[in-house]
Formats: structure tokens, C-alpha cells, sequence
């Protein structure tokens, strides 16, 4: 998929761009996007909400998954929290491809703080879409 596309794409990402989500790279299989932990993203415990850690790790695979140009959708994912998310950290979800057969996809992604400890790991499954257009 060429940067024009990813570019579009992302400029309709209402769910990123509503978590102040910002991608720093895609290319074959693989993508980067951080996000700051905000004062609105706090559960009842004062910690970063687990939901907003999956939308992260979520956008990453995305991008990851249709970084070749056919439409790639979800069909599973599953997350490991493993430390919490403190408000005011910066978050950077790495996704990369383990494997790609046929239509479907398997993604790992690693959730970590800008000083490298890990949050959350996540693992998206993706299906190639036949016949449908990225939108415009």
C-alpha cells in the first residue's frame, strides 16, 4: 500500500485520531504508533485504561495488516496486560507480521513505554477482504 493510502486511511481513523494516536511507520507487515496516556484515559484505579491499551496495540496491527494494499479486517484478537499505564506516559505499539497464508494474517504486537518496559503484548488475526476498495 503506498504512503498516500496509509495516509488516508489514517486521516479517517476517527478511533486513533480521538486517542491522540500518531503513526510513525508502516511498511511491509509492520507498523509503529504511539499515544500518550491522558488524564480522560484513566480507569477508577488512576491508571490508564486497558481499552485505550488495546485500541493502541489494535491500530498498530491495522496498519500492519494493510500495509499491502487489499483491505485486511480483523477476525480475532486477544491482549496480555502486563504492567499498568500510567497517566502521562508515552505508549509505542510495535506490530510485526509472524506469518501471512492465503487470505489470513497472524500479528504480534508489543506495548511499551518510551523507556522500554512492556505494558501489554497482543496478537491480531486478519482476513484479506476480496473485493472490497479502500475507500477514498
Amino acid at each position: 500500500m503506498g504512503q498516500s493510502r496509509i495516509d488516508a486511511m489514517f486521516e479517517r481513523d476517527r478511533a486513533a485520531g480521538g486517542a491522540g494516536i500518531v503513526l510513525e511507520e508502516v511498511s511491509g507487515g509492520r507498523a509503529v504508533a504511539r499515544m500518550k496516556v491522558t488524564e480522560e484515559m484513566a480507569n477508577a484505579h488512576g491508571i490508564g485504561h486497558g481499552g485505550y491499551v488495546f485500541l493502541l496495540a489494535d491500530t498498530a496491527f491495522a496498519y500492519a495488516c494493510n500495509s499491502y494494499g487489499p483491505v485486511a479486517l480483523a477476525q480475532g484478537a486477544q491482549v496480555t496486560f502486563l504492567a499498568p499505564a500510567q497517566l502521562g506516559d508515552t505508549l509505542v505499539a510495535e506490530a510485526v507480521e509472524r506469518t501471512l497464508a492465503g487470505r489470513q494474517g497472524v500479528y504480534d504486537v508489543t506495548v511499551r513505554t518510551e523507556a522500554g518496559a512492556v505494558v501489554a503484548e497482543f496478537r491480531g488475526q486478519s482476513v484479506l477482504v476480496a473485493g472490497v476498495p479502500h475507500s477514498s
